[in-house]
């Protein structure tokens, strides 16, 4: 299968985008097979970029938007990274492969974001795990809760700022898996819960939150303050 004829279709003709993500050959990514997927994530569940020190500045535009969702996938990566790597007591076989799925979807992410914004990617995010406690059930799914449901959240709430229809695509491919984690792990908590009324309104509709609420929500597991004015 050629993975460049996918380019049109995912990007819009954006060359910009697409110029930066072959640059990275992610678009391998963009192939949609589980093979392809894990031919990309080799040699990238280790996040290389340089960690920051200090504020961190998502910038103007869409490249905002994308830096903030990309700090975001950041902090899902490193802790289904981490979760992976200290399994907490109990865990299934069932619960080892599917959280393996979810930390190489974050991963794929992180990497999709870092490559397509090329020099204006942020740097990379100090994380701060102490409050949780990786060798336990409980702590490491309802963090994984807290992750899931504001990642969609943000996801929804950040729609409005980007202006090119070619990153709204993007975002919106993304949100849905995002959703897909948040009601798995949901259900491993409490069976029936994947879409309750503490994120689905009586209209049926995902409660959004806009990117000053999920930066607060985030701010105890990064050591960064983060800059996001631009969308404001």
């Amino acid at each position: 299968m050629n993975i460049m004829k996918n380019t049109p279709s995912l990007f819009g003709g954006h060359p910009e985008l697409v110029k930066s993500v072959h640059r990275r050959s992610f678009l391998k990514w963009a192939g949609g097979t589980a093979a392809v997927t894990t031919l990309v994530l080799t040699g990238c569940k280790e996040d290389d970029t340089t960690p920051v020190v200090g504020e961190v500045n998502l910038g103007t535009g869409d490249f905002a938007v994308l830096n903030y969702a990309y700090a975001l996938e950041q902090l899902e990566a490193a802790f289904y990274t981490r979760v992976i790597e200290s399994q907490f007591s109990g865990i299934t076989a069932d619960e080892i492969a599917l959280l393996t799925d979810i930390r190489d979807h974050e991963v794929a992410h992180r990497e999709f974001f870092k490559a397509a914004l090329g020099s204006n990617a942020i740097g990379g995010l100090d994380v701060d795990f102490s409050s949780i406690n990786f060798g336990s059930r409980e702590s490491v799914l309802n963090t994984a809760k807290t992750f899931e449901d504001l990642g969609v959240a943000a996801y929804n709430g950040a729609g409005r700022f980007i202006t090119s229809p070619d990153y709204l695509t993007l975002a919106g491919k993304i949100v849905s898996v995002e959703a897909r984690h948040a009601a798995y792990i949901r259900d491993l908590l409490s069976n029936g819960t994947f879409a309750d009324n503490t994120v689905v309104d009586s209209n049926g509709l995902e409660m959004s939150k806009d990117p000053a609420a999920v930066l607060q929500a985030a701010a105890p597991f990064i050591k960064n303050t983060i800059n996001a004015s631009a969308l404001a």
